[in-house]
């Protein structure tokens, strides 16, 4: 069933969004589309069931709009390569935004932290944006 999920248009739609993007932290990590399995609600302990991981990992619970307000600010010395990229995160919010209800971010780990940005399609399969941040 995961490979129908793979082929899902939103998760292609979210792959195709999220090619070439880097999330920035003290090691810049890609970003990748998420299908996960259906669920009731978005919680930590539902997203880390469908992974697979225990449930005693360090969760940190984030706001989606505060997740994507550093992504898709404009600075003034950025240049072309930095505002295509900004511009690609706004076009992946606004994705999220648009497909996906009780969206979140979640954040697992100390040192090496996997990121998702998850919420539930119309099917209410788990599905949004995974990466890694690195912070010492």
């Amino acid at each position: 069933d995961a490979l129908n999920e793979q082929a899902n248009p939103l998760n292609e739609q979210i792959a195709e969004t999220v090619a070439g993007l880097v999330y920035t932290s003290e090691s810049d990590a890609p970003i990748n589309a998420f299908a996960g399995q259906q669920a009731d609600s978005v919680t930590a302990e539902t997203l880390l069931l469908q992974l697979g991981k225990s449930n005693d990992l360090k969760v940190e619970e984030n706001d989606f709009n505060d997740f994507f307000a550093p992504l898709i600010k404009i600075q003034k010395w950025f240049g072309e390569d930095e505002r295509k990229m900004t511009e690609k995160f706004v076009q992946l919010k606004e994705l999220l935004k648009t497909n996906l209800i009780q969206k979140k971010v979640f954040r697992f780990g100390k040192k090496e932290i996997d990121i998702f940005v998850v919420g539930l399609d119309s099917g209410n399969i788990l599905r949004g944006i995974q990466t890694k941040a690195t912070e010492t």
